[in-house]
């Protein structure tokens, strides 16, 4: 018999390669964007150009008005000197030591108050915004941005009197209204007077916020009071206060000093306390 024969399988041993292990390093490329366009921002004493509008102060809105464009001078204070300056039609300045050539001078006329001046006429524009003697006195430029902004503060303080027209107690109330409407305050019901406290607060808001922040303001208002009733007198050459009982002096008011100024003042010193609280007293009585 044929003997069977194992095949016997031999793994050939692997041979293990030694590598070396590569590190690759990647670097990101930087993307360059393309450069966009940026708008130029404008330095803040460059001269801006536009179309500008110049109005004559005042009510009086003449049909013409001519101003002076000639025999005209400007104190320029880096050379610290006067310039003379003259508007012409053939000159690219108005500075008279910088022109060349003849001048032939140009009028400058305002047709109904106002004179409209175009982007093109950058000199005349300079003349009247910047150098003209008479500018902001005879005539000045209109500016819608900056009038916004002072109506803005305007509003804005008036939002602030109200509200604080709206919050002080009656006395303050009528403290403040004395200095605006004098003695009548007395007769007002409570309804007039802050009904008249808001108005004056609309109308002439400054002048509320100052009075309200003026620690001063109640005791001149008592003080008044204290002459209304009689308690107290002021002579007729407003240099003293008197007793309004016996007319005895009871103190000297300062040489060009208001009289309730110089009162209100004087009630914070220790004599000035005491007649205070004697005062007070007869006033509630």
């Amino acid at each position: 018999m044929a003997k069977k024969t194992k095949k016997v399988e031999v793994e050939e041993p692997q041979i293990e390669e030694t590598m070396e292990e590569t590190v690759t390093e990647f670097f990101e490329e930087p993307v360059v964007e393309e450069p966009k366009t940026r708008e130029r921002l404008k330095p803040s004493g460059e001269w801006e150009i536009k179309d500008r509008l110049y109005l004559l102060k005042g009510r009086s809105k003449p049909i013409s008005r001519m101003i002076k464009s000639a025999d005209i001078y400007y104190f320029d204070e880096e050379k610290g000197y006067e310039r003379e300056l003259k508007y012409t039609k053939n000159q690219r300045t108005t500075f008279v030591d910088e022109m060349k050539g003849d001048q032939r001078l140009e009028h400058i006329i305002f047709r109904n108050g106002n004179l409209f001046v175009p982007k093109e006429k950058t000199v005349l524009q300079k003349l009247l915004s910047l150098y003209h003697p008479h500018k902001d006195n005879l005539f000045y430029e209109y500016k819608p941005a900056a009038i916004a902004a002072e109506e803005i503060d305007v509003l804005e303080m008036q939002v602030d009197a109200l509200t604080a027209a709206k919050n002080v107690d009656i006395d303050m109330a009528e403290a403040i209204m004395r200095v605006e409407v004098g003695s009548k305050v007395s007769g007002l019901s409570s309804k007039e007077l802050r009904r008249d406290l808001l108005i004056f607060a609309r109308n002439n808001p400054k002048l509320f916020l100052e009075l309200a922040d003026d620690e001063n303001v109640m005791l001149r208002n008592f003080g008044i009071k204290a002459v209304e009733e009689g308690i107290l007198r002021l002579s007729s050459d407003q240099r003293n206060f008197l007793w309004g009982s016996n007319g005895r002096k009871l103190m000297v008011i300062p040489f060009d000093e208001h009289p309730y100024t110089a009162l209100a003042h004087w009630f914070k010193t220790d004599e000035g306390m005491e007649i205070y609280s004697n005062i007070e007293k007869r006033l509630n009585q």
